[in-house]
């Protein structure tokens, strides 16, 4: 499926700033380094307002650096222009939010399936069918046919995630995905998550709070007055 080009990491930032410029400027990155292998699992620890969100709307192309380099499955985003931009976040890079932002007037298996109708126009039925088999695996085999608000909260994480992978990425980033839930639902999703990376090579980079699940990595990576260190 995805990971196969183990020599070419997943994604790379060497010397990553990154300034908001309004009345005062506002440094947030510090010049950040790291390198998140194929079929890594790394996590990002890092406090409210450390810069961690913003590390990930770099990495993943929603956001411009100020200074420094992003390489994304071999391609240096300072490369492309706003259209290969977006044709990497649609099909190189899957996004999980604390907010799962479903569209509330479309089913479950339709709003996994939106990636893949952007980037092609209409599923086929072979995306159908792989992308259902995935709902499926994650137990929302019964929830098809079923809008956002008759999903619980977990439920509607796993459609994220499932939305996430339907391009088959090189590349997942999830920004505090268990933010909003349980404890119980927490531990499902992020199990969810770390079994799919171990069993297709997807690459995931997990920002989140909290020191529980950071540890469930392969590698933990504490972000902290926008300077990226190493545990």
């Amino acid at each position: 499926m995805v990971g196969e080009a183990r020599g070419v990491p997943a994604v790379e930032a060497i010397g990553l700033q990154k300034t908001y410029f309004g009345a005062v400027p506002v440094r947030v990155l510090h010049g950040i380094d790291m390198r998140v292998e194929a079929g890594e699992f790394v996590s990002v620890l890092g406090q409210s307002g450390s810069g961690k969100s913003t590390l990930l709307n770099c990495i993943g192309a929603l956001d411009r650096p100020t200074d420094g380099r992003v390489i994304v499955a071999g391609q240096d985003l300072a490369d492309l222009d706003d259209d290969e931009l977006a044709d990497l976040r649609n099909m190189t890079v899957g996004f999980v939010f604390q907010f799962h932002y479903l569209q509330d007037e479309f089913t479950c298996l339709e709003n996994t399936l939106m990636p893949i109708s952007i980037r092609k126009g209409q599923a086929d039925p072979e995306d159908v069918e792989r992308v259902t088999d995935l709902l499926e695996r994650v137990g929302l085999g019964h929830r098809l046919g079923n809008l956002p608000s008759q999903l619980s909260g977990g439920e509607q994480q796993r459609t994220a995630i499932v939305r996430a992978l339907a391009n088959q990425p090189r590349l997942v980033l999830a920004d505090e995905p268990t933010g909003n839930l349980d404890s119980t639902s927490s531990a499902q999703v992020f199990g969810l998550m770390r079994e799919i990376n171990q069993e297709t090579g997807v690459a995931f980079v997990l920002v989140t709070h909290d020191d529980r699940l950071a540890a469930q990595g392969d590698r933990i990576l504490r972000i902290e007055d926008g300077l990226l260190t190493e545990e």
